[in-house]
């Protein structure tokens, strides 16, 4: 069974507020760091909360430590994003589940 980790971050200092996301100082190259880490299989899920100063990820990982050791890499870690919190997390529902199984 795949072993998931929630991980809410917050705008870091060096995020603008008055910017969209789109237009923060280094978006490429967190996107592209972000979409590697989804084309992995690492980032299942992810997107910014409807106040757009926090995100939350779902990443699949043996641990906690695996996940922030991963996401120090990313060129926001630190700047843009603040992690929060890592939580493990049991996936007891999940829609996405093929019929039958």
């Amino acid at each position: 069974m795949a072993t998931f980790h929630v991980v809410i971050h917050r705008s870091g200092p060096d995020y603008d507020r008055s910017l969209q996301l789109e237009q923060q100082s280094g978006w490429d190259e967190h996107a592209a760091f972000m979409d590697g880490l989804v084309d992995a299989g690492f980032i299942v899920l992810g997107g910014p909360l409807g106040d757009e100063y926090r995100v939350v990820h779902v990443a699949e990982a043996a641990s906690a430590d695996e996940v922030r050791d991963t996401l120090a890499h990313d060129p926001w870690s630190g700047t843009h994003l603040v992690v929060d919190s890592i939580d493990a997390w049991t996936l007891r529902l999940d829609a996405r589940r093929p019929t039958g199984a």
